[in-house]
């Protein structure tokens, strides 16, 4: 039931068995249905989101009143409000699954915990961090580059 976010980690750093239990203790599976929302703005974002199945959007409601979607988050990989989570401040943001899914979701203080106990993960959320920060400026290049049609 874990197994793609054990592969995920898996890229990044090994885990030995014992750590591999102690993560998958304090993992939660969750069903999220078409268009519920994981996350309102206003709301603390206190829970990252790994997609096991479906595709999760993150977006914005402008002052006309109309939906602007920042991110999908896809199969394989997180989704969460950075900021909130990490600052436990009202987010700006509204986060909705596109479809059915599937998620791993684990809370922030279970997390924190976790990193203590298995120091390598702390290693694994900087990559994936790394990464997300670096597709999140090249979408905002692609913004600014090109038209809209491209």
């Amino acid at each position: 039931m874990y197994q793609p976010l054990l592969t995920h980690i898996a890229k990044y750093i090994t885990l030995e068995p014992s750590e591999i239990n102690t993560l998958e203790s304090c993992l939660r599976l969750s069903k999220i249905k078409k268009k519920e929302c994981l996350l309102q703005e206003g709301q603390i974002c206190n829970t990252m989101y790994f997609i096991l199945k479906g595709c999760i959007r993150q977006y914005i409601i402008n002052a006309k009143g109309t939906e602007q979607t920042l991110q999908f988050g896809i199969e394989n990989w997180w989704i969460t409000d950075y900021l909130s989570y990490h600052n436990h401040v009202p987010s700006h943001f509204y986060i909705q699954a596109v479809e059915n899914c599937e998620v791993i979701a684990i809370e922030k203080t279970v997390l924190e915990s976790l990193l203590l106990q298995i120091p390598k993960l702390e290693r694994y959320f900087r990559i994936v961090s790394q990464k997300s920060f670096g597709a999140a400026q090249m979408r905002i290049k692609f913004l600014f580059t090109m038209s809209a049609e491209e």
